[in-house]
Parts: C-alpha cells; structure tokens; sequence
C-alpha cells in the first residue's frame, strides 16, 4: 500500500470526536432532531435574523452554514447517523473523514450565542486608530473575548474574519472597534 492509497480516519472506538454532516437543502433542523432522537450529540449553529413581510415582521432561525450539521460521535455511530433520512454523507477533505477540532465547535458556539452568555468585563480602550486593514487582531469584551482574527475593513465598523480551517469556512463578524486590540501585523 503506498502513501497515495491511505485515507485518514479520525473516527475512534472510544473518544467521541466532532465531524460535519451533509444534508438535504433545508432539512438541517429536522435532521438535528431526529440525531438527538437517536441519542447522537449533534449541534446546528444558526443565526438569528428579523425577516419583514408586507403585513408582518417574523424572527426567524436560519442555519449559519446551509446543509451542514455537526455531529459528535464514535465509529460506532457512524452507520446510524447515515442511515438517518435526510442525511447525504460526511463531510470529507480530499477523501479523508477528518474530526473538527472541539474549539473550532466551541468557537461557533460562542458565535452564534449557542454557549451560555459570559459576564461582560468592561473592556480598556483600544483605539481603531492603531489598527490598520489586514492586522490580526483579538476581540477584549463581550462573550467573544479571545477570539483571534484577521480586520477586513476599517470605516466606523470593524469587519473580522475568522477562519475555521477544519470546517473549510470563514466567518465574517461586525465588531466594536473599541473590542479589538491588534496582536500581530499580517504580510502584505
């Protein structure tokens, strides 16, 4: 067997890991419950939007990442959470079943309010002023502190960028300037 004939396999006998699952375009919430009927921990991260209608306004969830959904499992669930309707098949990265590493998982959580609320901690000061387009940056308040990014745009509102590697998608946030504090320049 030569190196071009293995695939990674993150799936363990013991240790639960997270990995994402495809599913039928707008058949992720149903998906999630019928994993959570069948005991397997599976998360949907989503946001929450305001959608106006002529007559009304509704707040609606919509999934953050369209048919994706994330499961925690061992290779003993891997049958029964393909053998769910609705699901298409994992996620795979050059045909390798790769585990999500838990704080991506966590971070979306802590994204999409998924986490319990942190205590805010008034924040100090950082001034935009500093920063400019293209350093990396940390948010210092609120119940994203620590997370690390890249800053796309500087006009009043700081737009982020925070890439989740394993997951094979950036997220884009709007955050307070007075949040940030620069902890690295980027090469331009």
């Amino acid at each position: 067997m030569n190196a071009v004939d293995f695939k990674e396999n993150h799936l363990d006998e013991i240790v639960p890991r997270w990995f994402a699952v495809y599913t039928r375009y707008k058949r992720e919430k149903v998906v999630l419950k019928r994993l959570q009927e069948k005991g397997i921990q599976a998360y949907l991260p989503v946001q929450r939007l305001t959608r106006r209608y002529d007559r009304k306004v509704r707040d609606v969830e919509l999934p953050l990442i369209s048919c994706y959904i994330f499961t925690r499992i061992t290779r003993k669930n891997y049958v029964p959470v393909l053998d769910t309707p609705d699901v298409l098949h994992f996620v795979q990265f050059s045909n390798n079943l790769i585990a999500i590493p838990e704080r991506e998982i966590l971070l979306l959580q802590r994204v999409t309010g998924g986490q319990a609320e942190l205590e805010i901690e008034q924040p100090p000061t950082a001034l935009l002023g500093t920063l400019t387009t293209g350093d990396e940056v940390e948010i210092v308040g609120g119940r994203l502190t620590g997370v690390r990014g890249i800053l796309l745009e500087k006009n009043g509102k700081a737009n982020f960028l925070i890439e989740l590697r394993n997951i094979g998608f950036s997220l884009h946030l709007q955050v307070e300037p007075s949040l940030l504090r620069r902890v690295g320049v980027r090469n331009r």
